[in-house]
């Protein structure tokens, strides 16, 4: 029987078989030889391995730039700060301001609480009556993403945080959000005005939302940091509740637009 060589295969054929590749194997595979190059280049292939994934659905009509880095970045995609919802008590956080009675986790809905819109969530972390703040740096060349992705395509980073008051007691929340290079200079950074809610408010989840798109080249690191103090100076755990924050690089689509300004999208449940 006279061997024959997989490249004797039709292209299509070829094309089917790499879709069973394990993506990071294809990149090394298009080294292979040329035409093996140019079929593991053909946006086909990766909107194959996109469906394959889950990351779309046959009826996707969504343009996209480009089908390789946008499954890579679908890979990829997950909640890049840790513990956001206190489940480790304060692991993982940096603590930078400590005012007051401290930081302290506390299981929803707390009181003179609400219900978090997510049932799944089940605590949040809460400041005092002076100003607590916690951080954390995310290193994204750790997290999995090279420099070339994200300095050419820099895809949409989005960050999202959740914030709540006690009915009985007013308070102040602050967030700031830098994109860092990486030597620790800040590229681009989203720093919205402090947010006071009166007392005797309703207790409402309130959503923070900023997205960054067509920052500058150079991001390494992410610096998330939020909290914010109570307004009555009362002794205890008065202030804001903070849980679900997150940092999530999405890749762009024409149904994923930058919000038009550095203002922060706030939603109520």
């Amino acid at each position: 029987m006279a061997l024959v060589s997989i490249n004797e295969l039709p292209e299509n054929i070829l094309l089917e078989v790499f879709t069973h590749v394990p993506a990071r194997h294809l990149l090394r595979c298009r080294w292979v030889c040329s035409l093996w190059r140019d079929l593991i280049d053909v946006a086909t292939l990766w909107k194959r391995k996109s469906l394959r994934k889950g990351f779309i659905t046959e009826d996707w009509n969504e343009p996209v730039a480009d089908w390789k880095i946008f499954f890579f970045l679908c890979s990829l995609r997950r909640n890049l700060l840790r513990n956001p919802c206190a489940e480790e008590d304060m692991t993982s956080w940096q603590i930078d301001s400590n005012g007051g009675n401290h930081w302290k986790v506390e299981s929803l809905p707390g009181d003179y609480g609400t219900d978090f819109p997510d049932s799944k969530v089940k605590k949040y972390f809460v400041t005092s009556f002076d100003l607590c703040l916690k951080s954390q740096m995310v290193d994204l060349k750790a997290e999995g993403y090279w420099e070339e992705l994200l300095d050419t395509f820099r895809p949409d980073i989005v960050v999202k945080d959740w914030f709540a008051a006690r009915a009985d007691c007013g308070c102040t929340y602050r967030i700031q959000v830098q994109l860092v290079s990486a030597d620790y200079i800040a590229l681009a950074s989203f720093e919205p005005p402090p947010v006071t809610i009166e007392q005797w408010n309703d207790a409402s989840w309130r959503e923070v939302s900023h997205t960054f798109s067509d920052y500058p080249p150079g991001v390494r690191h992410i610096l998330f940091q939020h909290g914010g103090k109570d307004t009555q100076f009362w002794a205890g755990w008065y202030g804001p509740r903070v849980t679900n924050s997150s940092i999530i690089i999405s890749p762009k689509t024409a149904r994923n637009p930058a919000p038009p300004s550095a203002q922060p999208e706030m939603m109520r449940e």
